[in-house]
């Protein structure tokens, strides 16, 4: 079997403005599990980026640990990427993004990396209103750790070891809603209908636009009691030497009307309520989306779509009066502007 992509490109394929296909949005092979939902998150920033006819050597993508955040690797190939340190994304995030303003910059991070250990990251970039795309690929679980409970996990939710979650989980999108977020929304990865356009007009906002994706994990959603799990199989086995098997899942997905409830079964058996938009839900309105957000969640319904945009907010660059031109761009004139100058700055701070 071959993991190299073949070179042919069929002479129609279609092209967008700039003269790409979707082909040359595309990027490594995935190392995920077959049907895990990051790969089709993958599969619609690719598609977004290119129905967006977006420049790929204009963008930046930033992670930073988990499952999720190897994430960048297998799209926008042509663009430039820095996977970073465990919860401290944003922190790369915001120095690439004051060096680089004109950059367009696509921040992948899990439930793991943002709600838990980068927690306190993700509440600081959200208030300043950083120019970015911020996804969080949100299963509930440490993937790369086999398993345990995130931060997202709901109460009364079985980990790995069958265990129930005791604890309040955090709702992201309720967190970025509170820290000023111009753009909230929230959908679930087998929804392409609805998570490309939302990646789209993500792209498009100016400010910090967050996108919080619900993502089947295929491997570690299993029960663990069951004589069909892992921990009943490896206890239960005879071999010739320690191995460990990852079953090929089919990829779960969903399409429905919107104004509907769809009844979603995971891997494990267990099921989750995913509503598509409200009525009553006024996405200009801060206080409006919170409401929805707790009023779904009190059904055991997970409110998806766009949940809220403020489009005239200054960013984080017009808060902060910083130079229009990329730091890249200035000369020696411009970073040292004289002795007459500093005397200026000095006697307004006395």
């Amino acid at each position: 079997m071959s993991y190299i992509r073949p070179n042919f490109r069929h002479p129609e394929l279609a092209t967008n403005e700039l003269g790409y296909s979707r082909r040359d949005y595309e990027g490594s092979l995935s190392t995920l599990c077959a049907g895990c939902g990051h790969d089709s998150i993958s599969a619609a920033i690719i598609q977004a980026c290119f129905e967006n006819a977006v420049p790929p050597h204009k963008v930046a993508k930033i992670s930073g640990i988990g499952c999720s955040s190897k994430t960048p690797t297998y799209f926008l190939n042509k663009s430039h990427g820095f996977n970073s340190v465990h919860g401290r994304m944003p922190s790369v995030a915001t120095g690439a993004n004051l060096a680089n303003r004109d950059m367009i910059y696509i921040g992948v991070s899990g439930d793991g990396d943002s709600a838990s250990i980068g927690f306190g990251q993700f509440a600081h970039v959200t208030r300043r209103n950083l120019n970015m795309l911020y996804i969080v690929e949100n299963n509930g679980c440490y993937g790369l750790t086999k398993g345990q409970d995130s931060a997202t996990a709901d109460v009364g939710s079985a980990s790995k070891k069958g265990v129930p979650n005791p604890y309040e989980p955090i709702d992201l999108c309720t967190t970025a809603l509170q820290m000023g977020a111009t753009f909230v929304a929230r959908s679930f990865s087998g929804d392409k209908a609805q998570l490309v356009p939302l990646i789209k007009a993500a792209i498009a906002h100016r400010g910090f636009a967050f996108i919080d994706v619900i993502s089947p994990c295929v491997t570690f959603n299993n029960t663990a009691k069951s004589t069909k799990g892992y921990e009943f199989i490896r206890d239960h086995m005879a071999a010739t030497g320690k191995m460990d098997f990852v079953p090929v899942r089919q990829e779960i997905t969903a399409d429905y009307t919107p104004g509907f409830t769809q009844e979603i079964t995971l891997h494990d058996g267990s099921v989750i309520h995913l509503y598509k938009q409200d009525a009553k839900l006024l996405a200009t309105d801060r206080d409006s989306a919170l409401r929805a957000v707790q009023e779904h969640k009190a059904r055991g319904e997970v409110l998806t779509g766009l949940l809220y945009i403020e489009p005239d907010d200054p960013d984080f660059h017009e808060i902060q009066a910083t130079v229009k031109k990329p730091l890249r761009d200035l000369d020696a004139s411009d970073l040292c502007p004289g002795q007459r100058a500093l005397e200026a700055i000095n006697s307004n701070l006395r």
